[in-house]
């Protein structure tokens, strides 16, 4: 019975750290302690194994900061494929994209609330009883994220764009400054993430004309030859870039009405790793 959780579990998990690997540690770890506690006398286990996953999560999310002090560069959570299928993860229930970076604003309690109420559409006694909170606090720290975000991409509900990314690509290839230009909004921020492992920008790049020109730069210089797939990545549109068979980044883009609004480059390798066997999907360009 509790295998069924998993996947629920997993999400939490992920949604709260934006790391695959150390969700899926955080759960087995969790498992396997139900072996040597076994939670028979437990009415309701969902709820338990939620808190107690929610519970590490929150203390993982709070090492994990302080860890990223000494990370080189911008930090970006791990992208995960939603157009398919994956057992371990509830596709419906991950964050955007642009969520998960706008919820590192907030403190790993709010994140937390704002999670499950959000993704889970957990009532506040839920979230209380999960969180062992008050459902007064449970209130407060939700107001209190939604405060600090104050973005449209913090919505829950998935925006429908027109934008899509193969035309955005064919842009770019042909160096069609005035239409790459209308694509992009005009206090668009592009931030990359290498982890200090593979050239990246460690400053975000910000507004149009300095954009236009790193875009083109960059798929001067190092994309033209690689192979390009479209995707969608926690529900937003991406290009996962290619060098022969290995996948050397990942691109999200984070658009309103067809006009992007930001664009994130996932290259930190560790980061990739999930995506690194896709199959199924039709190459936009480059050398076969």
């Amino acid at each position: 019975m509790i295998e069924k959780w998993k996947p629920l579990l997993e999400t939490c998990a992920y949604n709260i750290l934006g790391s695959r690997e150390e969700a899926r540690d955080i759960v087995q770890d969790v498992l396997i302690r139900l072996l040597d506690r076994p939670i028979d006398h437990i009415d309701n286990k969902k709820a338990y194994l939620v808190r107690a996953v929610i519970n590490r999560a929150i203390n993982a999310k709070t090492r994990q900061e302080l860890a990223r002090k000494n990370y080189r560069g911008s930090w970006l959570p791990e992208p995960v494929m939603t157009a398919s299928a994956d057992h371990h993860l509830l596709q419906k229930d991950i964050l955007n994209y642009s969520v998960m970076v706008l919820l590192e604003k907030l403190t790993a309690s709010e994140r937390a609330v704002f999670i499950l109420r959000e993704a889970f559409d957990y009532t506040h006694n839920e979230i209380a009883e999960a969180l062992e909170i008050s459902t007064d606090s449970s209130r407060q720290l939700l107001r209190r994220a939604k405060s600090s975000l104050k973005s449209p991409a913090a919505k829950k509900e998935r925006a429908r764009t027109a934008f899509r990314p193969d035309q955005f690509l064919s842009v770019i290839q042909n160096r069609e400054v005035d239409k790459l230009e209308a694509l992009l909004s005009e206090d668009i921020v592009i931030t990359s993430d290498g982890g200090g492992k593979v050239l990246a920008n460690r400053i975000p790049v910000t507004g149009k004309p300095k954009a236009v020109k790193y875009l083109l730069g960059v798929y001067e210089k190092y994309q033209k030859n690689n192979q390009v797939i479209p995707a969608v990545i926690n529900h937003q549109p991406a290009l996962l870039h290619f060098e022969g068979s290995k996948l050397v980044s990942c691109q999200i883009f984070h658009a309103n009405e067809g006009v992007v609004q930001a664009i994130y480059f996932v290259r930190n390798p560790d980061k990739l790793k999930n995506l690194s066997h896709i199959s199924g999907l039709t190459c936009l360009t480059g050398n076969d």
